[in-house]
């Protein structure tokens, strides 16, 4: 059974799930990531993969405390609090300050991923073909899709729930963007962003007892697509972890270097110096969203000129490899309080 936290513990779980929504809604970084590397990532695979059968039949019986130790309850409950909230909070502040400035935000998340690949890879002790090949692949996989073209959006409900389904990867696979895996498949505006802003404002009617957006009928079909999106990640987030807990309990290895190529891979999507390939009309004329802002179908990578812009730039880096190294000292200083 799993120990009662401390207050603190619980602190430190809510910030966690801060951690991994924000991470998680930007395109090309993974919460996946912060969980790694913070020590946390296994108990978090573990505890989904306790989201059973067994789970399910103490629910039926209305064993409610028995199912809240199985599942690790108290873990899950503050770190997808975490994540609840960084999406209607952190990871606004984060659009502000992508939209504003956007190159040392890129460059803080290329020094993060940069340490997170060597920080895992440090403590990699049985190096052997395999998992050389394993990250060679992962690398491989990890730049071919940093170097694919979005798809058109589609509101089919199907089609959202499988992007549900895939988006949920970058939470329970370090190195895969859920965020930017929507942006190939062509629905991120429409799921991370148009739904999202749905459900914002029609919670903000309800707390002033405004019914109105029942007779709204954008609203409701973008609140229907955010429901069937939410069911899809659900689904996702509980399957991919019983295939995750299968494969590092039978091939931690070459599993763990697979992950490592993943996130060195992931390092040419944030890639700070890129050109904005706008997607376009039949016309020429620039595609907007709903929100007015110009669609960016793809980037175009370039090296950067030497400048004071640059070198801020490569300090934002040292600022995102500074994170990654004290998320690393933090989690394994929880490693050995609880050994």
């Amino acid at each position: 059974m799993p120990k009662t936290r401390s207050a603190t513990d619980k602190l430190f779980l809510l910030l966690k799930g801060l951690g991994m929504g924000a991470a998680n809604k930007v395109p090309g970084v993974s919460g996946g990531v912060v969980a790694f590397v913070a020590g946390f990532y296994e108990e978090f695979i573990y505890s989904l993969q306790k989201i059973n059968a067994k789970a399910l039949k103490l629910l039926v019986y209305r064993k409610f405390t028995t199912f809240y130790q199985y599942i690790n309850g108290q873990f899950l409950f503050f770190l997808i609090l975490g994540m609840l909230v960084s999406y209607f909070s952190v990871s606004k502040i984060l659009d502000y300050l992508i939209e504003r400035y956007e190159l040392y935000v890129w460059g803080t998340f290329f020094g993060m991923i940069a340490a997170s690949v060597f920080s895992i890879a440090k403590d990699f002790k049985e190096w052997n073909y395999k998992s050389i090949l394993g990250v060679i692949f992962g690398i491989i996989f990890g730049v071919a899709i940093s170097l694919m073209d979005p798809a058109q959006q589609n509101d089919n409900l199907a089609f959202v729930f499988f992007c549900g389904i895939i988006s949920v990867s970058g939470m329970t696979l370090p190195g895969l963007s859920g965020s930017f895996i929507l942006i190939l498949m062509g629905n991120y505006v429409l799921l991370l962003v148009d739904s999202v802003n749905a459900l914002y404002d029609t919670l903000y009617e309800l707390l002033g007892a405004n019914f109105s957006f029942i007779h709204n009928a954008e609203r409701l079909r973008l609140l229907t697509v955010l429901a069937a999106f939410t069911a899809g990640s659900a689904v996702g987030l509980v399957s991919l972890s019983h295939l995750l807990s299968y494969l590092i309990k039978h091939f931690k290895n070459i599993t763990y270097s697979i992950i490592t190529g993943f996130i060195a891979g992931s390092l040419g999507v944030v890639w700070p110096w890129k050109e904005k390939i706008m997607d376009t009309n039949e016309l020429g004329i620039i595609s907007l969203d709903s929100t007015g802002k110009q669609i960016i179908k793809n980037y175009e990578r370039y090296w950067p000129e030497w400048n004071q812009q640059t070198i801020w730039v490569i300090a934002f880096m040292g600022l995102g490899i500074f994170i990654i190294l004290a998320l690393e000292w933090y989690g394994a200083k929880t490693r050995q309080e609880r050994a």
